[in-house]
């Protein structure tokens, strides 16, 4: 008896012995001594899920995922009674509500007790960086919508941590949606230099949130959190002892198991171990509120993974596309619901938005979700297009009904801008669908406004090729917010128009720029008003340079794109159009298997020349960009970012942008400078002088180190193929506020409705006016029916960054508002449609 004693104690202490080594060699540190300092920090354990719902699974799939995770997170509440979760993304819990309301009904239980905390407010976890200012605003709006109606509340703490950069102007867009704290994750120390993890992170336009990073990660699991929990204490130099420490299971779901929350009731009990709570931000951010002493960190939060944003052209190009097609269908549906009784399609909108604000996911924007879900993301897009251009051609039609023409041997077209300030909008529209018609499009044609006034057009080849189909191109003056009528008469003997601009194989000219083209494709521009050269040498301007690029699809540990391997190169030339309203000049030039046609385009009497890109890619681990020497001292480079912009170092960093960006310095002791802004890219780089816009990479979808690209690999690679955006380059003396280059990129970038008129009687004057802002500072965004109610919803900012007073003349329901904006706010009018209301300033959330 007893030497079997004797055997199970030895056996007894070889179990212990080796269960100890196992649990130090798993990265836990228990029987670790806490260091002295230890009890001072109070440690609020956050339990989550981070669910990416598109990534390297469908987003079909996340559906499940949510269902189960938010399942799990309940019955770890039965449990554990001190246990706390919190989950974000209003899409998560409005699949949930329509799968399974019995659980919204257990949610909403447990909301209501503070163990579930609603965070986040967006309607998913989105990238910040490219969706525009408008977009991140919808995020919160149709996202804190759906928690208040579910959950009975909305969410105060904006969380986003796996998103992969965050802009300067983020926090006043958190404030304005009842949000006044942000936790974050990415960039880490290594990418981003912080004084604390925790700090009051103060926006472009000045105002301040309350914002935290997380350490480590979001997911810790519980074999994990003793040694994190040690080595969190051992390194901490925070001006506050209470901390945050997330975890449970993500990416895929599954948020806290029941191993890491006995992990955390075990730590508890250690001698001299921190204080720890089951917490949730909520409850952390309201504790911390009034502490002293915390950093103030200003400007935008980057870098990580910067190939992000020029991976998969096609997701960025429908981004930008369905967003202003929205904004702009949204416009036109309010005004003719206002001004001719035209029903306004809300929930149409609302739709339409919530597919954009899914697709906007931040693995689905930075292009490194599955191939599949691109097509999925394409047919999206699409949809809310579709919806747009529904509500834009309906709309303008109701409006350009009630519209008289008069002359069936006259053709009448009808521009509608939808921006509240006058514009001189291209249009381009073909004519001349018939077999037998050529007299329609002859020569001697006069296109004229309401009061007969002469409009310079000319035609040009046509989309087809069928009878005499044309297209007539023209410049239209169109009063702010407004249409004008323009009639084309045929058969009239006009003067012969003498044309200021002029195109050659070797360049072209107008009154103030002239543009030379080199042999490899590249240009020249010389500024007639400036009397100089754009471009450093006189020479290079759009030079199409090609960077190795071995990194994987984020381009994880890469700041900057330099190893320069090649040009597109060995360019032909053709004139396409010589005048008198523009020139075009078609260039060609390849690089190894891929090949470009740039048209590029000048107008009389513009300041600006636009290129129209096609690329036909087909490389692999490249990138190509476009480079702009802009021959300037002191270089300072000015980035669009959403609602705003921010300046940067000119060190060569691959950076986010939105439609512009700007390079000015000094010349010759004044100011002087290039914007080019663009209709489809947000990767941009500038080192010293050389302004570069980053095009297209040839990666592999999804690839993620450590993994590695074996030569000789079947893989399937990104960008392969055609794509096409625009171009437009504007040199300026002065500054680029004073050059109106967020006016150029709202004009670039919104579609222009164009109604052809069949002949009618009317009523309706042939122009008018219906919103206009008084000062060129303040742009009105977005205009639209309001999500409660059928009161008009204003957005408008100031884009300077100066102070501002202006007046809107809100013409659509005769009345005025006048009011102050700091530099760069947003400012959000309720307008009622009764003359008796009082316009009032609200929040983003329209209350």
């Amino acid at each position: 008896m007893r030497s079997r004693a004797v055997r199970y104690l030895c056996f007894a202490v070889m179990v212990c012995a080796l269960s100890f080594v196992a649990r130090k060699t798993s990265g836990q540190s228990a029987g670790t001594a806490w260091p002295a300092s230890a009890p001072e920090y109070k440690l609020y354990m956050v339990g989550n899920a981070h669910i990416d719902i598109p990534w390297l699974w469908p987003w079909p799939e996340s559906m499940s995922v949510g269902l189960s995770t938010f399942r799990a997170a309940l019955d770890r509440m039965n449990e554990f009674p001190d246990f706390k979760f919190a989950a974000s993304s209003a899409q998560l819990y409005e699949w949930a509500a329509a799968a399974d309301p019995g659980l919204i009904a257990q949610i909403r239980r447990r909301v209501a007790e503070g163990r579930w905390d609603v965070v986040g407010g967006w309607w998913v976890e989105p990238d910040v960086n490219m969706p525009s200012g408008e977009s991140l605003i919808r995020q919160g709006l149709y996202g804190q919508q759906v928690f208040q109606q579910l959950l009975g509340r909305r969410a105060k703490v904006g969380f986003n941590p796996d998103s992969f950069g965050h802009p300067g102007t983020l926090p006043q867009i958190l404030k304005l949606q009842g949000m006044n704290n942000y936790v974050f994750m990415r960039p880490a120390q290594t990418e981003k230099a912080l004084p604390a993890d925790v700090f009051w992170w103060q926006g472009e336009d000045g105002t301040r949130a309350l914002t935290y990073r997380i350490s480590y990660s979001y997911g810790i699991r519980g074999s994990d959190i003793d040694s994190k929990m040690h080595d969190f204490l051992s390194k901490l130099t925070e001006p506050t002892s209470d901390l945050m420490i997330f975890y449970g299971t993500g990416d895929h779901g599954g948020g806290p198991a029941k191993d890491a929350i006995n992990a955390i009731l075990d730590i508890e009990k250690q001698p001299g171990a921190p204080k720890i709570l089951f917490s949730t931000p909520d409850a952390y951010f309201e504790d911390i509120a009034s502490r002293k002493g915390l950093p103030v960190v200003t400007g935008d939060l980057q870098h990580h993974s910067v190939g992000c944003y020029t991976a998969v052209s096609e997701v960025k190009k429908d981004n930008r596309t369905a967003e202003m097609a929205l904004e702009t269908g949204e416009k036109m549906a309010e005004l003719a619901s206002i001004v001719a009784g035209s029903p306004y399609p809300k929930s149409d909108f609302t739709a339409a938005w919530k597919k954009v604000l899914l697709m906007q996911f931040h693995d689905s924007m930075a292009g490194t979700a599955l191939p599949e879900h691109y097509i999925v993301a394409h047919n999206a897009f699409g949809y809310a297009k579709e919806v747009a251009n529904q509500a834009i051609y309906r709309a303008a039609e109701k409006i350009a009904w009630q519209i008289p023409t008069a002359d069936p041997d006259s053709d009448y077209l009808v521009v509608f801008n939808p921006h509240a300030w006058a514009a001189n909008l291209d249009v381009q529209y073909d004519l001349g669908w018939g077999f037998h018609n050529e007299d329609i499009i002859s020569d001697d044609t006069r296109l004229e406004d309401e009061q007969g006034n002469l409009i310079p057009h000319q035609w040009t080849a046509g989309q087809t090729v069928a009878g005499a189909r044309k297209g007539l191109v023209f410049k239209a003056p169109v009063p702010a917010f407004g249409y004008r009528q323009f009639r084309l008469r045929k058969k009239q003997v006009v003067p012969a128009a003498v044309s200021a601009v002029h195109a050659t194989e070797t360049g072209i000219e107008n009154e103030h720029l002239r543009v030379t083209f080199a042999a490899d494709g590249s240009i020249s521009l010389f500024d007639k008003d400036a009397g100089a050269e754009v471009f450093r040498g006189g020479a290079g301007g759009a030079r199409a340079v090609v960077t190795d690029d071995p990194s994987d699809t984020w381009s994880h540990g890469v700041r900057a794109f330099t190893d320069e391997i090649g040009t597109f190169a060995g360019a032909s030339f053709r004139v396409m159009e010589d005048g008198p309203v523009r020139a075009t000049v078609r260039v060609r030039t390849k690089y190894g298997a891929s090949f470009m046609t740039t048209d590029w385009m000048l107008c009389a009497g513009a300041h600006s020349l636009e290129a129209r890109v096609s690329l036909d890619w087909h490389e692999h681990l490249k990138m190509l960009k476009f480079s702009f020497p802009v021959d300037v001292q002191n270089p300072v480079p000015t980035y669009e970012i959403p609602y705003g912009f921010i300046a940067r170092k000119a060190n060569g960093d691959e950076d986010p942008g939105q439609r512009w960006i700007d390079v000015s310095g000094d010349r010759n002791g004044k100011p002087y400078g290039l914007a080019v802004v663009n209709d489809a890219k947000y990767g941009y780089s500038v080192q010293d002088n050389d302004m570069r816009i980053s095009i297209v990479r040839g990666a592999v979808y999804a690839q993620h180190q450590p993994r590695k690209v074996e030569p000789g690999g079947e893989y399937i690679w990104q960008d392969q193929g055609m794509q096409s955006f625009r171009m437009v380059l504007a040199p300026h003396a002065g500054s680029w506020q004073e050059a109106g280059i967020v006016r150029m990129a709202e004009e670039l970038t919104a579609p222009v409705p164009v109604i052809y008129q069949g002949i009618h009687k009317g009523t309706r004057p042939q122009s008018a006016s219906f919103l206009a802002v008084d000062v060129p500072d303040v742009v009105v965004e977005d205009v639209k029916q309001a999500e409660v109610g059928n009161d008009l919803i204003i957005r408008c900012y100031e884009t300077a960054g100066h102070a501002a007073h202006a007046t809107l003349d809100l013409g659509m329901v005769h009345r005025q508002w006048t009011g102050d904006f700091h530099p760069l706010e947003i400012k959000t009018l309720r307008v009622p449609l009764n003359a008796a209301g009082k316009i009032r300033e609200v929040n983003a959330l329209e209350q």
